[in-house]
């Protein structure tokens, strides 16, 4: 399954992928040449018919990657005029009404119900329940309606329109092209010296939302590294890896332009995590990505090293920031203890000043402590039991793609491959998916000891892409199992790999 993952089998992935996707290796085995036992390309037209049958237009899903485009690059912000069309808020309301009338339509459910998405409702639950106890309790009400209630809706979309392998790659591949252009707009930024603030030694993002300074800027660079590394490593058209090669290499470099210290500490547990996946089945790759990486380290400017030095020496943090942000942690695990059951207030902590507190209208800088401060010991416990889904889904997602790979069976003295319900390709995708996803997480992980991002986009859009794989795969057991028994009682038969639609 790995070997798929990395590069290996192109030929196999090449077939289940189809004439489009896969090139000139795609060809198909005409009836009369197989059972002739050799291979012969099928006429063009009969090649045609053989490719795997092309998704309906599904506009709910559509307008999910409209409304994800939007979010990310925000037009608005480089043509202030589109901000009187609100056009994230249109492009959900689209999506949504697509959604439902769809599902309605085919007299489903209003929508899936995961763990994941009872965990976000809950969470939303607790910002609610709060709020009467908070030290402003219209504040904290507008954080729920003005952000979290979106991120609850677009999660909403999501856990039912990310239902086959394609969409899945397509959300992951727009992600990739959006963070990517944005890190290379952050990189042009930071050689021309515009968008930068400690004195022109760090670049923030060239647009605003959940990328309007610089350590949240480096935390989205770093959580979606491994998706753009892995759809460069997975067999796919050249141009794409390629692209999204060069998508890597302008978040890394957006990673240092934005002088983050928590940015490069997750960077390096991300980087840590993603070499040793790619490690088990390209090692030569990974020692020569090893030796390109050693061989820029002096291309990075020389205050940049001088400020990730400053994490352990802070003779070197020119601006104390080092100190600010510990006596921010101790204040807001001082929030927490005066206040345990119901916090502060949901994004009240800012606002919370106390007689002695010193780094007054200041906010967390880290989720934890965010949380705990100003949501109490309930709404640390669901984000807690978010952040521990997130990891597990793609976790099961890993183990469900073991009881579905082909298993081999020895019978008379040769080797039968029971095939399961995945194609090859779909195999190739999950693992490369879920690999990339625990490599991701543990960026976010790392970043988020350093930033206060509890109700920001970025996990929840994380949480989404760990989940939905699971979901896809976990009605295809019972199948693969029945697919490997009888193809143990046919004496080799192999079944063949059909198309995941969950």
């Amino acid at each position: 399954m790995e070997r798929l993952a990395f590069g290996g089998g192109q030929r196999e992935v090449a077939r289940a992928a189809g004439p489009d996707s896969a090139g000139p290796t795609s060809r198909p085995v005409s009836a009369e040449a197989a059972s002739a036992g050799r291979a012969a390309p099928l006429p063009p037209r009969a090649s045609a018919r053989r490719a795997a049958p092309a998704e309906p237009r599904d506009w709910a899903f559509t307008w999910t990657l409209v409304f994800t485009a939007i979010l990310f690059l925000r037009p608005q912000d480089v043509f202030p005029p589109l901000e009187v069309l609100h056009l994230a808020e249109l492009s959900a309301i689209a999506a949504l009404t697509a959604l439902f009338v769809g599902r309605l339509a085919r007299q489903q459910a209003v929508t899936r119900i995961s763990p994941e998405l009872i965990g976000v409702l809950a969470f939303g639950a607790v910002i609610l329940g709060t709020a009467p106890f908070s030290i402003w309790m219209g504040g904290s009400i507008g954080v729920f309606t003005d952000q979290y209630s979106k991120v609850v809706l677009v999660y909403l979309l999501a856990v039912n329109v990310i239902d086959s392998p394609r969409r899945l790659e397509r959300l992951t591949w727009l992600l990739v092209l959006a963070i990517g252009y944005l890190g290379f707009h952050a990189v042009i930024d930071y050689a021309r010296g515009v968008n930068m603030i400690a004195r022109g030694t760090r670049v923030v993002g060239s647009v605003g939302g959940i990328m309007g300074n610089p350590n949240d800027m480096a935390l989205n660079m770093t959580v979606f590294i491994p998706l753009a590394a892995f759809t460069a490593l997975r067999p796919g058209p050249p141009l794409k890896r390629l692209v999204a090669a060069g998508c890597a290499m302008c978040m890394v470099g957006a990673i240092v332009a934005s002088g983050s210290r928590g940015g490069f500490l997750g960077f390096a547990a991300m980087m840590l995590v993603l070499a040793v996946f790619a490690a088990r089945q390209r090692p030569a790759m990974v020692m020569a990505g090893a030796l390109i990486l050693l061989c820029a380290l002096p291309l990075a400017p020389s205050n940049y090293w001088r400020r990730i030095s400053s994490i352990t020496d802070d003779s070197k943090d020119d601006y104390q920031s080092s100190a600010a942000r510990k006596r921010l942690f101790g204040e807001s695990f001082d929030a927490f203890v005066q206040n345990p059951m119901t916090g502060v207030g949901a994004g009240e902590f800012k606002d919370w000043n106390p007689e002695k507190r010193i780094q007054a209208w200041q906010e967390s800088h880290n989720v934890w402590l965010q949380v705990a401060s100003e949501l109490g010991i309930f709404g640390f416990a669901v984000f807690l039991y978010l952040v521990g889904q997130a990891f597990r889904a793609a976790f099961q997602t890993r183990r469900l793609l073991k009881k579905l790979r082909p298993s081999s069976r020895t019978g008379r003295g040769a080797a039968t491959e029971a095939a399961g319900p995945l194609s090859d390709y779909d195999t190739a995708l999950f693992d490369a998916h879920s690999a990339a996803m625990i490599a991701s997480l543990v960026g976010w992980f790392v970043c988020s000891f350093f930033a206060s991002v509890a109700y920001s986009w970025t996990f929840y859009y994380l949480l989404a892409l760990a989940a939905t794989p699971r979901e896809m795969l976990k009605p295809l057991v019972p199948a693969g199992r029945a697919a490997r028994q009888a193809a143990v009682r046919q004496g080799g038969a192999v079944p063949a790999a059909v198309e995941v639609r969950a």
